[in-house]
C-alpha cells in the first residue's frame, strides 16, 4: 500500500505521507478510537490538533472525524477556516472512551504496522554506507589502541556483525563499544509506536534517541528522523527486560531496548554480572545473533517476529572459563582481548589526559608513576592516567592554588586514588 512505500533521497528513505485511511495499513475501527481519544484529552480539539496529535494528514483525520461525528459520538462545535472544525465530545462518546481506556490507554501519534516497520528497518540496512577505516580512526581518536585492535573493530563495525570484548578491567572496553557508534554514519527513521493484533508497541523514547530535523516535506508524520541510537545496558538486564514490557496502568506496551537499538548500537557492558545465568542470557540472544530477527511475546500469549538490526557489543572482564561457551563465542562475529597497556601507550595517554586539561606534560613524572607502580606490583591500566589528573585537578581546586603537575601532587594523587601511602 502507499502508506508503507518509502522514498529514496540521497540514499535515505523517505517514508511517504498517506494519502488515504486505508494507506495507514491500519484498521478503520482502530482509527476511529484512537481519534476519538484523541478528542477526549483535548478540550479545544479540532481538525488540526486532532490531525497534528495523530500525525496523520489533516484530510484523513477530517474524514475519521466526520464518521465520529455521523456515529454521533462527537459534535461540531464550530469551525475555524475551510474543513477546521472544532470538536467536542458527546455523552455517548464518553461512554464509548470510557471503554477503550479500560482496554488502551493510548493517546498520542498513529502506530505503523508491523509490516511497515520491517520493510523500513530492511531498506535502511540495505542502504546502509560501508564504515572507513578513517571513520574509527576518527571515532576511536580519544584512545590509544594498538593498530590490529583498530582493524578489528573497524572490521566489526563495517560487517555489522557483533563483537565480544574481554580483559581486565579499566583498559577501554565500554569507552570503545560507546565510541564506535559516532563511526556509523547517516540518520534513520523510527516510528513513535507500532501496532499488531489491535495492541500498541511504543518504540520512540526520547531518553534513547535523539530526533534530527527531517530534511524533506510530505513525510509520514507517524515517523521521526533520529541519530543512530547507542544504548547500553548492564547489570540490570534480565530475561524479562528483552520482552515486551506490558503496563497494566496505561495498558500498552514499551518495547524492550533491543528494539530500540535498532539500527544503532546495542552495548551489553559489565557482562556476567547480570542477576541471571550467564547461560540463560547466552540462549536468549541466539536467535537474533543467527537470524538477525527477534521473537517477543505479547500478554496474551501470541509470538510476534521483529527485525534485529543492533550492531551487538558484549564487553566482560570476567574470566572466558566457565562464563561462555564455544557454541556461543562461535556465534559471536569477532572476539578481541583488550590488554593493558605498554609503558609507550600509558605515556601517551598520560599525556594527553594531561594536555587535555592545559597541564604541561613531563615524562619524568611518568617514570615516577612508573616505580610506585613496581613498589605496588599493580598493574598498569588505560583508566588510570585519566583518573590521577582528574584527581589533582580535585586537589588543586580544594587548596585553591592553579593547576599544576609535580611530584608531590602526583603522591597526593596516588594516596586518594589507591588508599596508599609512599612505600
Amino acid at each position: 500500500m502507499y502508506g508503507s512505500d518509502h522514498k529514496a533521497t540521497n540514499g535515505n528513505f523517505n517514508p511517504i505521507a498517506p494519502r488515504t485511511w486505508e494507506d495507514t495499513q491500519l484498521d478503520f475501527g482502530f482509527l476511529t478510537d484512537l481519534a476519538l481519544k484523541a478528542v477526549y484529552a483535548d478540550a479545544n480539539c479540532s481538525t488540526t490538533r486532532a490531525a497534528e496529535k495523530m500525525c496523520l494528514p489533516e484530510v484523513i483525520t477530517e474524514n475519521i472525524l466526520q464518521h465520529l461525528y455521523r456515529e454521533k459520538l462527537i459534535e461540531i462545535r464550530g469551525q475555524d477556516g475551510f474543513h477546521n472544525h472544532r470538536y467536542a465530545i458527546l455523552d455517548r462518546g464518553w461512554e464509548r472512551v470510557k471503554r477503550l481506556l479500560e482496554m488502551n490507554g493510548y493517546i498520542g501519534p498513529t502506530p505503523v504496522s508491523l509490516q511497515a516497520y520491517s520493510s523500513m528497518i530492511s531498506l535502511q540496512e540495505d542502504s546502509r554506507e560501508s564504515v572507513a577505516p578513517d571513520a574509527i580512526t576518527k571515532a576511536l581518536s580519544g584512545l590509544v589502541l594498538p593498530e590490529n585492535t583498530l582493524h578489528t573493530i573497524g572490521i566489526a563495525v563495517n560487517s555489522r556483525r557483533s563483537l565480544f570484548m574481554f580483559g581486565e578491567s579499566g583498559n577501554g572496553k565500554t569507552s570503545i563499544a560507546i565510541s564506535v557508534n559516532s563511526a556509523q554514519s547517516g540518520d534513520i527513521w523510527i516510528p513513535y509506536a507500532l501496532e499488531v493484533d489491535g495492541q500498541i508497541i511504543k518504540i520512540y523514547d526520547q531518553h534513547c534517541h535523539a530526533q534530527v530535523e527531517a530534511g524533506c516535506t510530505g513525510y509520514d508524520k507517524r515517523w521521526l528522523k533520529i541519530r543512530r541510537p547507542l544504548i547500553i545496558v548492564g547489570g540490570e538486564m534480565t530475561i524479562e527486560t528483552m520482552d515486551l514490557i506490558y503496563s497494566h496502568t496505561v495498558r500498552f506496551y514499551e518495547a524492550p531496548f533491543q528494539l530500540k537499538a535498532n539500527g544503532g548500537t546495542l552495548v551489553i557492558d559489565d557482562f556476567g554480572r547480570q542477576r541471571v545465568n550467564p547461560s540463560d542470557l547466552l540462549n536468549r540472544w541466539i536467535i537474533p545473533l543467527e537470524k538477525r530477527t527477534d521473537y517477543l511475546t505479547l500478554h496474551t500469549g501470541k509470538k510476534i517476529e521483529v527485525p534485529f538490526s543492533p550492531l551487538l557489543i558484549f564487553a566482560t572482564n570476567l574470566d572466558l572459563n566457565g562464563l561462555v561457551d564455544d557454541a556461543f563465542l562461535r556465534r559471536m562475529g569477532y572476539r578481541l582481548y583488550i590488554a593493558p597497556p605498554t609503558k609507550d601507550q600509558y605515556r601517551l595517554i598520560f599525556q594527553m589526559a594531561a594536555e587535555s586539561h592545559g597541564l604541561n606534560y613531563d615524562p619524568e613524572l611518568v617514570d615516577f608513576l612508573f616505580q610506585r607502580y613496581t613498589q605496588e606490583n599493580r598493574p598498569l591500566r588505560c583508566s588510570e592516567p585519566r583518573d590521577l589528573v582528574q584527581r589533582i585537578l580535585d586537589i588543586c581546586c580544594y587548596f585553591d592554588v592553579p593547576a599544576l603537575l609535580s611530584q608531590e601532587m602526583l603522591e597526593l594523587a596516588w594516596m586518594n586514588y589507591f588508599g596508599k601511602n609512599k612505600a
